[in-house]
């Protein structure tokens, strides 16, 4: 475990607590970088948020943005990392779900309240999402 992690372990006395992550999406309209803070959690070397507009039933313009353009930045206290946003979908989006829930005893019934189905956001590194990744590798090992 890295001292970022125990240090926060030691801040939240073990409990299990969603983090904060500063996330530049472009603009599906404009074209402009657009800032907003979430709350995410990690899952291996991918970050997950909700993409929720507080409980309301409109969908939060972050993740409008990031449906038309998937590629942000998102930084955390770890650092900034460029990422590639999907949706989780089957037994990922349960399992990521069920951890989000962990986390907020009240999920369930927070997410009654919505008209439709609240996406789970995974935010992946670039250097390992999607098929333009191996791309990325082979031009770094061609420039090393």
């Amino acid at each position: 475990m890295s001292n970022n992690r125990e240090a926060r372990a030691a801040a939240t006395h073990g409990r299990r607590a969603w983090l904060p992550l500063r996330l530049t999406t472009t603009g599906q309209r404009t074209g402009q970088p657009r800032q907003v803070v979430v709350g995410y959690f990690e899952d291996g070397r991918n970050l997950v948020t909700m993409a929720m507009n507080g409980w309301g039933a409109a969908e939060p313009g972050w993740w409008l943005n990031l449906q038309a353009h998937p590629g942000a930045t998102a930084q955390t206290r770890d650092g900034t990392r460029q990422v590639r946003a999907r949706r989780a979908q089957g037994d990922e989006r349960e399992r990521l779900w069920s951890r989000w829930a962990q986390i907020d005893k009240n999920l369930d019934a927070y997410a009654a309240r919505r008209p439709a189905e609240t996406a789970v956001v995974v935010l992946e590194p670039q250097d390992t999402a999607g098929p333009a990744a191996g791309q990325i590798t082979a031009q770094r090992s061609r420039s090393a």
